[in-house]
């Protein structure tokens, strides 16, 4: 049985794509939230938490990896999924190493995005991080 009603926060510069996300992710039974950037996403968090973050990897102003940083800083353990339309060798290590804990290419495959968060949130309550 799938879990539900899951705090989830979209970040990505592109409409379109935090539209389409916050749609599917609606869809599936979760909350959403969104930011159009790293800065935006740091503040949102500062006062209603998240069990997920879906961040874009290339954004104006701060990119996915440097709000990577930032959220280690502030939120150490967080649950990250990186997506881009981009995906390098380079930049998935970076991601992988500064803790995401996957890595998408767009467009997003729902049932990828499915298995992946099955695995964020197959432990339990009490392991769960959240971004407080």
């Amino acid at each position: 049985m799938r879990e539900q009603h899951k705090k989830i926060l979209v970040v990505d510069d592109e409409e379109n794509t935090r539209i389409a996300l916050t749609r599917l992710l609606i869809r599936e039974g979760h909350e959403v939230q969104t930011a159009s950037n790293g800065f935006e996403a740091l503040q949102r968090l500062k006062t209603s938490p998240a069990e997920l973050i879906i961040t874009d990897l290339n954004m104006p102003e701060m990119n996915g990896l440097t709000f990577l940083k930032e959220l280690n800083r502030e939120y150490p353990y967080s649950n990250v999924i990186m997506i881009t339309a981009f995906g390098e060798v380079e930049s998935y290590l970076n991601a992988l190493n500064l803790g995401a804990f996957e890595y998408l290419n767009k467009p997003i495959r729902l049932e990828e995005l499915r298995k992946v968060m099955g695995k964020i949130f197959s432990v339990s309550p009490d392991e769960r991080s959240v971004c407080i």
